[in-house]
């Protein structure tokens, strides 16, 4: 089952796709659980709440329009967690590239504040590149939401847009690199944690960059090649910080195009990961 965010009457809402594709309306059936995001992460069961409410859910058409799947929740990143990452950091870094080695290999991840609520982008809301980068790339990301009680309740496709020219000039610009307006997109929808059989490590992720209608480059990896696993990044993400609306951890990137591309205004950016649906985002430049 999804879970996702979509225009209402009177504002936001929370649905429910099932299996077959039929979408509910969660908020309808159980109000105080579901005003929110916040208000579905700060439950004692969150993943509970859901079948629970299911049923008594009623029925959305097919079309509903979705919101990017995050209302107050803070958007933090692991960094260099594949090994293709930490390649093309120390390549783009002319004097910080043992920086990437040390972090890939320690014991302790590189966890980054990414974005907050009104820097993300939803399904079909555009991403944006910096006016002052000449490098610019997405970087398709297995996003995991977190409840306020720091456990891994679903799952998102996230793209962590990023100025490379600025971020390989001196590791200490990576806040100007990551943080900006439109830097950050999220969706379509949260696919939950208790599918039977899910193994977090072992989703395909997909991207897929058009422009002017062509494909320019495509890209394919899987979590299994992840340095780290999900839960060990949350739980070094919590261990002194809380939460109490909820998290959402971008885990890093393993599909990194060439060097000699960078993004432009009117390329499409389609990321795909099972479970979780396609995360499509035009480009604009401010």
């Amino acid at each position: 089952m999804k879970l996702f965010r979509f225009a209402g009457d009177g504002g936001p809402r929370l649905g429910v796709e099932d299996e077959r594709g039929a979408r509910h309306d969660l908020t309808a059936a159980s109000p105080e659980a579901f005003a929110s995001v916040a208000s579905w992460l700060a439950l004692p069961d969150p993943l509970g709440a859901v079948r629970d409410a299911r049923a008594a859910a009623r029925p959305l058409p097919p079309d509903v329009p979705l919101l990017a799947p995050i209302d107050v929740q803070e958007v933090w990143a692991a960094g260099v967690t594949y090994e293709r990452s930490r390649n093309a950091r120390k390549e783009e870094s002319a004097g910080g590239g043992d920086f990437y080695d040390r972090v890939y290999d320690a014991e302790r991840p590189e966890l980054f504040f990414k974005a907050t609520p009104r820097l993300v982008a939803g399904p079909g809301a555009p991403v944006r590149i910096r006016r002052d980068s000449s490098w610019n790339v997405p970087e398709p990301e297995l996003a995991l939401v977190v409840s306020a009680a720091g456990r891994i309740v679903g799952y998102t496709a996230g793209n962590d847009v990023s100025s490379r020219s600025i971020e390989g000039d001196n590791p200490l610009y990576l806040p100007q690199a990551k943080i900006y307006d439109g830097c950050c997109a999220l969706g379509p929808a949260i696919a939950l944690a208790d599918e039977p059989g899910l193994d977090l490590r072992a989703l395909s992720i997909q991207l897929a960059i058009r422009r002017r209608g062509e494909a320019v480059f495509a890209g394919e990896t899987s979590t299994a090649r992840m340095r780290r696993a999900p839960e060990e990044l949350v739980a070094y993400l919590t261990r002194e910080l809380s939460f109490p609306a909820g998290v959402v951890l971008m885990t890093g990137t393993g599909i990194v195009p060439p060097d000699s591309f960078t993004l432009e205004p009117g390329d499409l950016v389609e990321i795909t990961i099972l479970g979780a649906g396609t995360l499509a985002n035009p480009v604009s430049a401010g």
